[in-house]
């Protein structure tokens, strides 16, 4: 009987033709050291940007083109999710390992050293300083961003509807009369008089618009709150 083929052994045995223990061991080390060097790196370049924002010199010929965008695409976006567009220094959760070693592929099918990157996330994802979907980019230049990782979850559907409301002043002020009048339609019939007149609506509705337009401003001005169109890329909480 012939006895069965342990390819481990056969792969151990073609392997020690080549190499000792030992020699394996150092290659392995010295490989490892070197993927850590080039991690921190990329790490260091990510927690301390350059000023102004540097342009990658990508290869175009490897790019994927659905993976470009224009800076002015990342703010409607933004603005109409609330979100913001800053330097990866503010941001304060993790980076993931799937983005580092995604940016150590991009860096050497380019031949390049990648800097300047920049993340879309909801505002409570950043250290912002005094004044639940993540993308990393790399700038490109002209206005231009490459599009390296995407990570988390994504964005409730209603989320879009909720940020409406804080895109603009006027927005602001139709949800508040479109609440106004949920609010007064809501309130009992005949609750000061047997019968509700339309005079008696106005005066609720007046009532109701002014108690939630306190609460509005409340929020709006003494919380440091602003519209979406002035946090996109602010790196101000209050701006």
């Amino acid at each position: 009987m012939l006895a069965r083929t342990d390819i481990e052994q056969k792969l151990q045995k073609q392997r020690s033709k080549k190499y000792n223990e030992a020699d394996i061991l150092a290659q392995v080390s010295q490989i490892l050291e070197q993927d850590q060097q080039q991690e921190d790196a990329i790490m260091l370049r990510m927690r301390n940007p350059q000023k102004p924002t540097p342009r990658n010199h990508f290869n175009f010929d490897l790019l994927e083109t659905n993976k470009i965008y224009h800076v002015d695409h990342i703010r409607d976006i933004c603005v109409d999710y609330r979100l913001r567009f800053l330097d990866t220094k503010y941001f304060k959760n993790d980076i993931p390992q799937e983005a580092v070693s995604k940016i150590k592929q991009l860096e050497k099918d380019h031949d390049i050293t990648l800097r300047g990157f920049k993340i879309v996330a909801p505002s409570k994802m950043f250290k912002l300083e005094n004044a639940d979907d993540p993308l990393l980019f790399a700038p490109i230049g002209n206005g231009y961003f490459y599009l390296i990782h995407k990570w988390g979850n994504d964005l409730s559907p209603l989320r879009k509807a909720w940020a409406w409301s804080f895109k603009s002043f006027e927005n602001l002020i139709i949800t508040t009369l479109i609440v106004s009048l949920i609010a007064s339609a809501l309130v009992p019939s005949g609750i000061f008089s047997p019968e509700t007149s339309g005079v008696q609506f106005v005066l609720i509705f007046f009532f109701m618009f002014k108690s939630i337009a306190a609460m509005v401003l409340y929020y709006s001005f003494a919380k440091g709150k602003n519209f979406n169109t002035a946090i996109w890329n602010s790196k101000y909480f209050n701006a």
